[in-house]
């Protein structure tokens, strides 16, 4: 069984890419709740069915089912009850990948209360700044004790926070949630009345990575989970009773795209290791011992798999593979696909939305390319007067919603009506994202608008500049942002971390520029190279060009930087 289906308005198998964009439609329910709808649907129609597959580095790892999501959703709810949490209240959930991370969100929709995912690299002062920004009442965490005690520091300036709560041994002034589990009721009837969520409540807040300033609160409401029926079935193209792995750690929005809605909304099992260290190795020996169907990653990983012995794993079970996050090489596009004979089918998106842009089943997949439009969005280039570009002409990527507003995109930033008001000016809702369509309607990724590089004239892509340095065998990680010239405007730096094997030396720093000026137009060519042994970037992996450029202005942040992106071991 597979309850997609019962939500759109065409049950059928799309013939092409324009016949899904012509019909796909979903389906607007009457107070739609993921919790109920789906979830207690499979384990009453279905209760054997597959929902998670969890392991760990420890050699644990357990399987559940429906039936036990919804009994184990439905306890843990009523421990929430038990402590003070209602409707409309904010629960923030750190919890890595563990296990409990499902028990809980889907508790919080049966509630109506807002599930606020985040990432266990928060420090203090991040953590104080989304108690009181989303007014938290309670945090949830695992027994990590450097992650416990971050947030413990933040108690003294974090006036709302009421519990916190553990999901492993004893400590002090926290909840042991285990113990107080087994004692709850597996019975949590659906809320009426008042207490009744209905489909406009906020049910999920994320704050964005801030690769710019604070991070923004993006709220999604009830309706949200099925927008997500594209990003599963359409673009991963996961299959009933397959296995699907996103590597996204929970507390980022790519968790759910990948972790939860679409997936279960698609009839797949979704599988989650919980991972203490990234290990290209290992994530493949996963892989083939659990026989996963369809995966997604960000390109950044793909870079550390294709270095791999991929003959060394069975990975006849893996039949589609995706990458999302931030834009994609065709180097290791076409890398991958040697050694795998999987072509890498990318998206583009943000946390304020699903996919907005795809590649899906049907199209011809140009390596490097975003893809065309999805099913639901209505999207557009515009130039800075707010004219549509030609093909070719670059501008900023927007959705139009005047005449429609797409399922998935979100209702707004949350308790801020001016920063709502100008990201959804004149009937569009505007990324910030720069890119151009080509003569066949495929989109290509140019970069954040500020990341945008104006040198002597000319209007330089990063991601331009990138993509070629990436095909130099010295090359691992690379950014490219533009210094401030009196003479140019802008000068184009490139900041590059080196695979082993290379030094960093001003023969390696002219080779690199030559190489780049016999790959694309001269003009694109970095004039200054910077060898560095990491690279800034965002908490969620995003690599923090502005950092960069600050830095080059004297006016980065004193704080190192700590973001790497799974805290990556070769």
């Amino acid at each position: 069984m597979v309850l997609y289906k019962e939500f759109i308005e065409n049950d059928k198998d799309f013939s092409s890419y324009e016949d899904l964009k012509k019909h796909f439609k979903i389906k607007i329910p009457e107070n739609f709740n993921f919790a109920y709808d789906v979830v207690d649907r499979y384990a009453q129609e279905e209760p054997g069915k597959r929902a998670l597959v969890w392991c760990d580095d420890s050699g644990e790892e357990r399987v559940f089912t429906f039936a036990d999501i919804s009994e184990m959703s439905k306890k843990t709810a009523n421990f929430l009850v038990a402590h003070g949490i209602k409707k409309g209240d904010s629960v923030m959930l750190i919890l890595r990948r563990r296990y409990e991370f499902w028990w809980f969100i889907i508790a919080l929709h049966r509630i109506g209360a807002i599930a606020i995912p985040a990432t266990d690299q928060l420090l203090v002062k991040d953590i104080e700044y989304r108690n009181n920004a989303a007014q938290i009442k309670m945090i949830v965490s695992f027994d990590e004790p450097k992650v416990q005690s971050e947030i413990e520091k933040s108690l003294a300036e974090s006036p709302t926070v009421k519990t916190l709560v553990t999901v492993g041994s004893d400590r002090g002034i926290w909840v042991n949630f285990h113990k107080a589990y087994e004692s709850c009721s597996s019975d949590f009837p659906h809320p009426t009345g008042d207490a009744a969520p209905t489909n406009e409540d906020v049910m999920l807040l994320y704050f964005t990575s801030g690769t710019s300033g604070y991070p923004k609160m993006v709220q999604h409401n009830f309706l949200y989970p099925l927008g997500h029926i594209v990003t599963a079935k359409y673009w991963q193209n996961v299959v009933n009773n397959g296995l699907h792995l996103t590597i996204a750690e929970t507390g980022w929005a790519k968790a759910v795209w990948g972790k939860l809605y679409g997936q279960w909304l698609a009839g797949s099992a979704v599988f989650a290791y919980d991972m203490t260290s990234f290990k290209p190795d290992r994530m493949l020996q996963k892989i083939a011992h659990y026989k996963v169907t369809t995966f997604c990653a960000p390109p950044t990983v793909y870079r550390y798999l294709i270095r791999q012995d991929f003959k060394k794993y069975d990975l006849s079970h893996l039949k589609y593979c995706v990458t999302a996050g931030e834009a994609l090489n065709a180097e290791v596009f076409n890398k991958f696909f040697e050694q795998t004979g999987i072509k890498m089918a990318e998206a583009y998106g943000q946390t304020e939305a699903t996919v907005i842009i795809g590649n899906f089943p049907g199209m011809e997949i140009k390596p490097g390319s975003m893809g065309k439009p999805a099913p639901g969005y209505d999207v557009d280039i515009i130039s800075p007067k707010g004219a549509t570009c030609k093909a070719g002409e670059q501008g900023e990527i927007v959705i139009r919603i005047d005449k429609e507003r797409p399922f998935g995109l979100f209702s707004g930033y949350y308790r801020d009506f001016s920063l709502t008001a100008a990201a959804f000016d004149g009937g569009l809702y505007h990324t910030g994202d720069t890119a151009y369509f080509d003569k066949d309607g495929y989109l290509w990724f140019i970069g954040r608008n500020d990341d945008i590089i104006k040198s002597a004239g000319y209007r330089i892509s990063p991601f331009e500049v990138e993509s070629v340095l990436m095909k130099h065998p010295a090359v691992l990680e690379c950014a490219v942002t533009g210094v401030e010239d009196k003479k140019r405007g802008q000068l184009v730096k490139a900041t590059i971390v080196l695979n082993a094997g290379f030094e960093p030396c001003k023969s390696l720093e002219i080779e690199l520029q030559d190489y780049v000026k016999n790959q694309t137009a001269s003009y694109k060519h970095p004039r200054i190279v910077e060898f560095v042994k990491e690279l800034p970037k965002t908490i969620s992996g995003k690599i923090r060009r502005v950092e960069i450029r600050e830095k080059d202005k004297g006016t980065a942040p004193e704080t190192p930087n700590r973001n790497d992106l799974f805290r990556i071991s070769t």
